[in-house]
């Protein structure tokens, strides 16, 4: 089987030369983007727009590189991502768009529409077939998404609590899901707390939208009511403490599964391409409302027809890198009673996991992990 090919350039730009956005269009363009038929197609190029409070997300500039891109190839490009499952700024659409508004995705700055993939309140979803599907055999994808002609994923690439890290499949699997979309791919598992390392702080209880934690006054720590909890991990995140872990050790993999399911069921049977940028890798999802020191160093931006293969090559640059100072991974690795995994990304958040998430999409061939890296 031939190997996917991901191309790659690297962040460096020669004064009064182009820009990294013209760069960013260059290397699309030699990727082969060209060759996808835009004229006169709706085409939906699916970003995180980041919570408030959170600036790592990717600038609207890179954004805005891409749409003038698709323009360029004929196509009538919009903005979209779907709304969450936890409170924040982004639960319904209204909010939603308040929020990319104000992180700077305007009309006016991106250069086309933003449309909320699953409606006002997220209810606006439809039911795609997974080929293969194990865990999922209908994907509740939100109905804009699945009314484009063409997709196209731009993606930041960057460190995440539960799955290790967030890249193209996380982006499009669970950032294409409505929000009963995203309740299913958390469902696998349900937290508890350990109560030594609870410290009351009570952090954990603003993250969860479903009454799924609950403050004992007496004891002064959380609990965890099982029958609200829908295993979302949210909490898992905003615990400083590790007081919080999940009763099911598969739950990070089977999540995995299942947005390698979802995103399968996004990409099928209609034009797709890929890009993701390895810059202010945050050791937590762009659902944050903070955003912690970046753990490894800007690497580049990649782009690929191949989902799988474009995660795989931003995992292994990422392996490669060296750890920043000053920041969660660099911390953990000073600390003389920290296990060393050898892995940046378990390294840095010791309760994710993300080679099931891989595994599994090349095995519902979703894409190929072996790849040629192309330089440009």
């Amino acid at each position: 089987m031939e190997k996917a090919k991901v191309y790659y350039t690297d962040f460096r730009t020669i004064a009064f030369g182009d820009g990294l956005p013209t760069k960013l269009k260059k290397l699309c363009r030699k990727a082969g983007i060209a060759s996808i038929d835009m004229e006169g197609k709706f085409v939906a190029i699916k970003l995180h727009f980041g919570e408030l409070g959170n600036i790592s997300y990717l600038r609207p500039n890179y954004a805005r590189a891409i749409v003038d891109l698709v323009k360029e190839l004929g196509g009538k490009p919009f903005l979209t991502d779907c709304n969450t499952m936890y409170p924040g700024s982004r639960k319904n659409a209204l909010e939603h768009l308040e929020c990319a508004w104000q992180n700077g995705f305007t009309p006016l700055t991106v250069g086309c529409p933003i449309l909320i993939g699953d409606g006002l309140k997220g209810t606006d979803d439809i039911a795609v077939p997974v080929e293969g599907g194990e865990y999922v055999k209908e994907a509740k994808i939100g109905r804009t998404i699945m009314d484009a002609d063409v997709f196209i994923s731009l993606t930041h690439f960057k460190g995440h609590e539960m799955t290790g890290f967030g890249g193209t499949i996380k982006n499009i699997g669970m950032g294409c899901g409505s929000r009963a979309g995203k309740t299913e791919q958390h469902s696998s598992g349900k937290p508890h707390i350990v109560p030594e390392d609870c410290r009351g702080c009570r952090r954990c209880q603003k993250e969860c939208a479903n009454g799924g934690l609950v403050f004992d006054e007496a004891a002064r720590k959380m609990t965890v009511n099982l029958d609200n909890c829908v295993g979302c991990g949210r909490c898992l995140g905003a615990c400083n403490f590790d007081a919080i872990q999940f009763n099911n050790d598969n739950a990070n993999a089977i999540l995995n599964c299942k947005m390698a399911e979802y995103t399968k069921a996004v990409v099928d049977g209609r034009p797709n391409f890929h890009i993701s940028l390895i810059v202010d890798v945050s050791p937590n999802c762009d659902c944050h409302c903070e955003n912690d020191a970046p753990i490894l160093p800007n690497i580049g931006m990649f782009a690929s027809f191949d989902p799988l293969a474009l995660d795989q090559a931003c995992v292994d640059a990422c392996l490669a890198a060296s750890p920043l100072p000053h920041s969660q991974l660099s911390d953990h690795l000073a600390d003389p009673n920290f296990h060393d995994h050898h892995d940046h990304f378990t390294n840095s958040a010791p309760e994710s996991e993300w080679r099931s998430c891989l595994e599994h999409a090349e095995k519902i061939g979703l894409g190929s992990r072996e790849y040629e890296l192309i330089k440009m």
